[in-house]
């Protein structure tokens, strides 16, 4: 089902694996202010955190420096020091409670590297050549091994990023930056294999390209920002930008086509729009590029009317739609747009005042939103909610939460789901003796839906026309993961059992049960049917197992399984299902583990075709818990509290 007053700009997008929930993402914008150690505040996480709130699928936060020499300025978060890691574990946090994804973007200042105290120790800036820059300052053309160092930096940036739970890395190669220094004719006159042809010019931001990749791993999305044309005397032009876009193709999940060179003041109004240019001025960079690439093209420029974005996207001339300065003037654009409000929305009059004020004063601003700058203090001031129908389908934790806020919250709330108990994941803890606090937690949440006058619907699979026939305003899907089962011959053997098979007092396994996945919940069963005197064989693939338990909780196991029979197999793969057990290769060959059951424990994946299906089966629809990205009792419930408030 598609939105019925923009259904290409609120149709969702899948980059290498991560859902964006629509193609409004958030572009760069960057934090004029940080703690002493360049750490952000609780003040820049609750500013970015409101353009989150809003609808947008995605807020990047810009000028992540990868290396000391390539800060501009002072306040500028430092990705080369692993003490950022607790302020930017708490924004990506901050996103994710809007079920908004994550994103920084990785940078080099070059030669405009200016940040005091943080040049070489011979005093000199890098760059693409000999020179010195705009502001008097030396700058040194960088050698193969700075080349190569810097390339490194960028790798240990993105590593840091993705570990702090961030969805994508953003690297900039345009405006004027250092990648973007070497790929421009104007700026780099070298005549070895970094400079001359654009191929050379374009060699050091592949080379970054490939450290980033091998740094995150194949499944993690990599977005890159390119000036489609620099709009300078001898830059290049829009010939030369499809070029280097056809270099990048397939190499990165998302071109990002900008424009202009940031630091040439003639230039600065078209690479960040003035009112004196028309809308959507910059978009046919990104609509010739788009057509000569397969990869997924993002288009920006002072965009604020979701008409044109919707015909932007419907025509073809671009797959993603970035706003930076729209999300000031007004964050909640998205939700009034896609909920038939859009004649509500405050739009940018792109007047600088937000520029302004972050390059004099060091604060966010905006001209027409009293909000910008001060969300912190209105944290709890936002306009309150009008009671809606709201319909919450899946009982497990996350869902119960959701609905329990909402009702809470003066909304009139039903929750389906489709098994005929409330828990969902969380039932397989019921006979477990040392899971009993965890699933009292169940009995907890159905004692507060009762409470807040929740309408609970169990045995009942809502399907997404039924839920649309319901006239409902809002409709939260929670409904969960479903167990990954490996295509391995003789899987669905009928030794072959699922967690289910541990909602009872006495588990329907044999005596010699194999777990196939020795990840935290593989190997909290092996303690628990140890201690019922099964003799339990795990298997893991990878090189260690329980490696997604926190250190702390992995130790207790360690302690708990000391004394036990428990046999773990790790690096081990497992390749059939026979009449013995189970076939496995490891490193020294096949192997039979004979087994009378087999638990999988694979692990879970998101349930992405049921809880897109219900996109648009009510004028809002927001989805939560695992049905977006599986992970822990404490995301699904934070993610449920929070989508609730988003009403």
């Amino acid at each position: 089902m598609k939105n019925k007053y923009y259904p290409h700009l609120a149709s969702p997008i899948k980059i290498n694996g991560v859902t964006f929930k629509n193609r409004i993402f958030g572009a760069p914008m960057s934090n004029p202010e940080l703690d002493t150690d360049c750490n952000m505040r609780k003040e820049e996480i609750a500013f970015h955190e409101n353009r989150a709130r809003g609808g947008l699928a995605s807020v990047a936060i810009g000028l992540g420096i990868v290396d000391a020499i390539g800060r501009t300025h002072t306040k500028e978060i430092k990705l080369y020091d692993v003490m950022s890691l607790p302020s930017l574990k708490e924004a990506a946090n901050a996103m994710h409670r809007h079920n908004c994804n994550a994103v920084m973007e990785l940078a080099h200042g070059g030669k405009y590297g200016n940040a005091r105290g943080h040049s070489n120790a011979d005093g000199t800036l890098i760059g693409p050549n000999d020179e010195v820059n705009p502001e008097g300052l030396q700058v040194r053309s960088m050698t193969d091994e700075d080349i190569y160092r810097v390339a490194d930096c960028f790798a240990e940036g993105a590593k840091l990023v993705k570990e702090a739970g961030f969805d994508m890395v953003l690297i900039h190669g345009g405006h004027g930056w250092l990648l973007g220094q070497f790929s421009s004719p104007t700026m780099n006159h070298r005549t070895d294999k970094w400079g001359g042809s654009l191929e050379n010019r374009m060699c050091f931001s592949l080379l970054v390209i490939e450290k980033i990749r091998e740094a995150v791993g194949p499944n993690y999305p990599i977005e890159f920002r390119m000036s489609g044309a620099e709009y300078t005397k001898d830059g290049y032009t829009i010939e030369e930008g499809i070029k280097m876009a056809k270099m990048l193709d397939g190499k990165v999940d998302i071109i990002h086509v900008s424009a202009g060179i940031h630091e040439d003041p003639e230039v600065f109004t078209f690479t960040h729009p003035s009112m004196f240019i028309e809308h959507g001025y910059n978009v046919y960079l990104a609509s010739e590029i788009k057509k000569h690439v397969k990869t997924p093209v993002a288009t920006l420029g002072g965009l604020n009317d979701p008409d044109m974005m919707e015909e932007i996207i419907a025509s073809g001339k671009a797959d993603i739609i970035q706003v930076a300065r729209q999300s000031l003037a007004d964050p909640y654009f998205p939700e009034k747009a896609f909920s038939g409000n859009a004649d509500d929305i405050t739009r940018c009059c792109r007047c600088y005042t937000c520029f302004f004020n972050y390059l004099t004063n060091r604060t966010f601003c905006c001209a027409f939103n009293p909000v910008i700058g001060n969300e912190l203090e209105n944290k709890h001031a936002f306009p309150a909610t009008t009671p809606k129908k709201v319909i919450v389908v899946g009982g497990g934790p996350g869902g119960m939460e959701a609905a329990i806020t909402a009702a809470d919250r003066g909304h009139s709330v039903t929750l389906y789901e489709k098994n005929s108990k409330l828990g969902g994941q969380l039932l397989s803890e019921q006979y477990i003796p040392f899971k009993q606090d965890m699933f009292n937690f169940v009995k907890v949440l159905k004692g507060r839906l009762e409470k807040s006058g929740v309408d609970v619907r169990l045995n009942t699979e809502l399907t997404a026309e039924q839920a649309a026939a319901e006239n409902a305003d809002v409709i939260i899907t929670a409904i969960g993961a479903k167990p990954i089962v490996p295509p391995i011959p003789g899987i669905d053997n009928e030794k072959v059992v699922g967690l289910e098979a541990l909602h009872q007092p006495t588990p329907a396994l044999g005596q010699k049960v194999l777990i196939l996945g020795g990840g935290l919940v593989g190997c909290e069963c092996a303690i628990y049917l140890d201690s019922l005197g099964k003799d339990v064989t795990i298997v893991e693939m990878k090189g260690d197992w329980a490696a997604d338990a926190y250190f702390m909780h992995k130790n207790a196991m360690i302690i708990a399984m000391r004394d036990s029979n428990i046999k773990i197999n790790v690096n081990t793969k497992a390749k059939a299902v026979t009449a013995e057990g189970l076939a496995c290769e490891t490193t020294d060959g096949e192997v039979t583990f004979e087994a009378d059951s087999i638990l999988l424990a694979a692990g879970m994946k998101a349930d992405r075709a049921v809880a897109d299906s219900f996109y648009n089966a009510a004028p809002r629809v927001f989805q939560t818990g695992d049905c977006i990205k599986p992970g822990r009792v404490v995301e699904a419930v934070t993610n449920g509290y929070y989508r609730a408030l988003d009403i």
